[in-house]
């Protein structure tokens, strides 16, 4: 099955690993289609030279399949919807919300590492597992 969404996620935030470990265990149930990449990994440029490293540490971003980037929240509605959960996610994307919504995720990405600490009591890690 052809990947539909590839992630390109910051896999030193416990965070952000633990969103991708649910949307991978929920996509090995499904058809497989996410395609996860940490922008930590040591070949991770040479393998995605067109994506800025430090932008994507600042911003989630995402590449359909037909080479579209999709930034922050529609990144995670995209992989919520590519494994069934769209619904959780779609009140994000609706006129209105959808300002807001990306104003919050912003000043979320910006401080995830201080939110990670209060939740996890871990700012960071050195290389996260998804596979733990």
């Amino acid at each position: 099955m052809a990947t539909k969404l590839i992630l390109f996620y910051d896999g030193g935030c416990p965070l952000c690993v633990h969103e991708m470990r649910q949307l991978k265990a929920l996509d090995q149930k499904r058809k497989q289609r996410l395609q996860f990449e940490d922008i930590w990994a040591h070949d991770f440029e040479k393998r995605f030279p067109a994506i800025d490293v430090e932008q994507a540490n600042r911003i989630l971003h995402g590449q359909r399949a037909d080479g579209t980037l999709l930034y922050g929240l529609d990144v995670t509605h995209a992989a919520w919807s590519a494994v069934g959960r769209g619904w959780l996610t779609a009140p994000l994307r609706w006129p209105g919300l959808r300002w807001l919504a990306d104003k919050g995720y912003l000043g979320f990405a910006k401080h995830r590492n201080r939110i990670s600490k209060l939740i996890t009591g871990k700012e960071r890690c050195l290389q996260c597992s998804l596979d733990e």
